[in-house]
């Protein structure tokens, strides 16, 4: 082949791959690789993501929480949203890959009767709660780091700032009937079995 040839196709061969990695950089492996950094900073501090997640993001499903004693309907609404790479990889191993962000958003809601029955709906967000896979144990000195995951609950409308000081305290004894499936509901999410 002759050297402008050879030089053409590098061209087109570049050109391609430049314009594939950005594809590349929000699908696949790359997209939950960067989890991490898309929710902490150096020290692990943990932020509620910046990403539009009701609209890129996939969401695995709803959970919704009695009322009182007494009272109809809901109390909240817990809607849970993660990387569409994440539920591909899961369907694949059963496992959440590390980078991944299950992201809960909490709403409270309102009830009503409704020509369906009564029915409660969200009103308005509440706080979010945000786990990040991390089997490695990349922060072992902070405390919102163990067991596999990064926890933190964030309260109201702020999500730069966890209320959580100590996931072993705060988060851990309400997942320990999900400690079999690596402390998440995994159950109360269909999109994970592909159905």
């Amino acid at each position: 082949m002759k050297k402008w040839n050879k030089l053409a196709v590098a061209a087109i061969a570049l050109a391609l791959t430049a314009g594939a990695f950005p594809f590349l950089m929000q699908n696949g492996n790359a997209e939950i690789s960067k989890g991490l950094a898309l929710v902490t900073n150096s020290k692990g501090n943990i932020q509620v993501p910046d990403v539009d997640y009701r609209k890129d993001w996939t969401m695995l499903g709803t959970y919704a929480v009695a009322a009182d004693d007494g009272k109809e309907g809901s109390k909240g609404m817990h809607v849970v949203y993660t990387q569409p790479a994440s539920v591909k990889a899961y369907r694949k191993t059963g496992k959440f890959p590390d980078g991944t962000v299950l992201l809960k958003e909490l709403f409270s809601t309102t009830t009503a009767s409704m020509t369906t029955g009564t029915v409660s709906r969200a009103k308005g967000t509440d706080g979010f709660f945000v786990m990040v896979k991390d089997s490695k144990n990349s922060y072992p000195d902070n405390k919102l780091w163990g067991d596999g995951w990064g926890w933190a609950f964030f309260k109201g409308g702020d999500r730069k700032n966890t209320t959580t000081k100590d996931y072993k305290a705060e988060c851990l004894a309400c997942h320990v009937p999900a400690k079999g499936n690596d402390w998440v509901y995994v159950e109360g999410y269909p999109v994970l079995r592909g159905k």
